[in-house]
């Protein structure tokens, strides 16, 4: 008898309030890194109406503008009114007894305690969960149709949901997809409905897509007021969706505003990098890994991998093949994946995983080779 399961999974717009929250702590470590490599930052930010709070720690040589880069965020995004916000700045130093464990010149240690979780699995091209990647797609594509100014009127704050059916854990369609665009007064729910539907669902989730498929969009009819002036956003609160929709387990930390002495966000990279590598080198249909951290020690405490029986070697043959072939200790791991680049502004939005971009080293699958070889397997 068939087993048949649901998984859904949602995405915002780069104009949702936690997203420019997250673009503007990335924009701050960016702008730090772009004239200090070694700089440690752990920028948090708050956005309500006319109103943006930066806190956190850091500790850089470098001197930048931190109301402009806020500032400039919000242009770029798309809000017009980017230069009615007071913005508050409670940055400091950080504290030396942090530092005292990442900065051992011999060996650097971790820049917290924590645990970190990365997943990947042969659903999708990207090694990724079907309803995470379909629901990326959708409000990336729902900002390309309004910057290129393809559907008129709408703004920048949005949202999706897809929900997916498995027949024996495989996607066989979509069963429902719900799209909140924000719009301008002017723009009649009829016509927005059907814009969207012919320009960025069908584009989209197309093949998915059936007679049975529910599609809500705007389901209370109106969604004019958006962005900070209706919802107060804050940085890391959109953390599923910054990985695996939900499909794999979440560790807890966030990634945007941190440099990559916080484990949070190196090691996370790093348990997706192998993650992939592992699924890519066709050692198992789904891999999670999960990794774990003492402050100020440079070894993980403890490194498990779950291929949820679908590997094809002995699951214990892939552990001793990752300990063998990728060092998990923090200096090694920035070193590999060249964590000191400004590059993290654009993992922001749209997912840090799953990703063509070439600044995204960690989806790189480099290790097929080796892993197969290790493990004795051939496809």
């Amino acid at each position: 008898m068939s087993k048949i399961t649901y998984f859904t999974s949602e995405s915002v717009t780069e104009g949702h309030p936690d997203k420019i929250c997250d673009q503007i702590s990335d924009a701050i470590l960016d702008a730090m890194l772009t004239q200090d490599k070694e700089s440690r930052c752990a920028a948090e930010c708050l956005i309500t109406k006319n109103l943006i709070h930066i806190a956190g720690e850091v500790k850089t040589r470098a001197k930048i503008d931190i109301e402009k880069i806020a500032r400039q965020t919000l242009k770029n995004i798309g809000y017009q009114d980017y230069s009615n916000y007071k913005i508050i700045n409670s940055l400091q130093e950080q504290s030396p007894d942090i530092a005292k464990g990442v900065d051992n010149i011999t060996e650097q240690g971790a820049g917290d305690q924590g645990l970190m979780f990365g997943f990947a699995c042969n659903e999708t091209e990207e090694l990724m969960p079907l309803p995470i990647t379909l629901a990326h797609k959708l409000t990336k594509k729902m900002a390309e149709v309004r910057k290129d100014n393809i559907i008129k009127g709408l703004k920048p704050d949005g949202k999706s949901q897809v929900s997916i059916k498995y027949i024996n854990d495989k996607p066989t369609e979509i069963t429902s997809i719900v799209i909140a665009q924000q719009h301008e007064e002017s723009i009649s729910e009829k016509e927005l409905k059907k814009e969207i539907q012919e320009k960025v669902i069908t584009p989209i989730c197309g093949k998915w897509i059936n007679k049975n498929t529910q599609i809500h969009i705007n389901a209370t009819g109106r969604f004019v007021i958006g962005g900070p002036e209706a919802d107060t956003g804050l940085t890391g609160r959109k953390i599923i969706l910054d990985t695996y929709g939900g499909a794999g387990r979440h560790g807890g930390g966030a990634f945007s505003g941190k440099d990559c002495s916080k484990v949070d966000r190196s090691a996370a990279y790093m348990a997706r990098y192998v993650a992939k590598n592992i699924v890519a080198a066709q050692l198992a249909d789904k891999c999670e890994i999960q990794i774990s951290y003492c402050i100020g020690i440079a070894k993980p405490t403890s490194i498990n991998i779950n291929t949820f029986n679908t590997s094809k070697v002995n699951e214990e043959k892939i552990i001793q093949a990752v300990e063998k072939i990728f060092d998990f200790r923090p200096r090694a791991i920035i070193n590999h994946l060249q964590l000191k680049r400004p590059i993290f502004n654009k993992t922001a939005s749209y997912g840090h995983f799953g990703r063509t971009d070439p600044e995204f080293t960690w989806e790189q699958t480099d290790k097929i080779e080796e892993l197969r070889k290790e493990c004795n397997f051939i496809p």
